[in-house]
């Protein structure tokens, strides 16, 4: 099965946004990492204040949905507008559907981040499509 859940970006409020949603929605934090938890190479342009901040956290708010979010991070995403940054982020079987896909996604669009394993354990890509929208490609399973 295929999910899609909204992927919400802040200027660095993300933890103040989703500890008011927690209260909203109930339930609890399944991840929360902040960008310190980042390996120490891909740290080096962050201040100490911008280390605080949320790589990210999700939030479910459903049996089949999870809000997630995280902080902007300096110097990746600048066109980040407070209240239009919303991303889709999809999560599939295999990573020949992860490819598949955000290799259609980015016809005619940017191919922001190529697919690859990250730090976190998934096989995962970044497209922002020819309408502008970005995808958030995961698979956690290899094939």
């Amino acid at each position: 099965m295929t999910v899609i859940n909204p992927y919400l970006t802040f200027n660095g409020n993300c933890e103040e946004a989703f500890d008011y949603y927690r209260k909203i929605f109930g339930g609890e934090f399944t991840y929360i990492g902040r960008f310190s938890d980042m390996p120490e190479k891909q740290q080096i342009n962050l201040s100490d204040e911008e280390k605080k901040h949320i790589m990210h956290v999700s939030l479910p708010i459903s049996k089949e949905t999870i809000l997630m979010g995280s902080d902007a991070m300096p110097g990746y995403n600048e066109k980040c507008v407070p209240g239009t940054a919303v991303s889709l982020s999809i999560t599939v079987r295999t990573k020949k559907e992860a490819d598949r896909i955000y290799n259609l996604l980015g016809e005619g669009g940017e191919k922001v981040v190529p697919m690859g394993k990250t730090f976190w354990g998934a096989y995962y890509g970044l497209v922002e499509d020819k309408f502008g929208f970005n995808w958030m490609i995961s698979s956690f399973k290899s094939d």
